[in-house]
């Protein structure tokens, strides 16, 4: 299965000037259920566990 990013242009990234590299920061694709491996997958479970949400409470009370 292939797809293409709306801001590729052969490997050059529109929307970042710069070279593509799928899910750096400021990747559209880092925002969708999409998940970049490194090939490493004790190095890949470190990545996935340093990311942590912030929840704001206080922000959720006062709109609910």
């Amino acid at each position: 299965m292939g797809w293409t990013c709306q801001h590729d242009l052969k490997g050059y990234c529109k929307l970042l000037n710069k070279s593509c590299k799928p899910g750096i920061k400021g990747c559209i694709l880092n925002k969708s259920e999409y998940i970049f491996t490194t090939g490493n997958y004790e190095e890949d479970k470190k990545i996935k566990d340093s990311k942590t949400e912030e929840i704001d409470f206080a922000t959720l009370a006062k709109f609910n």
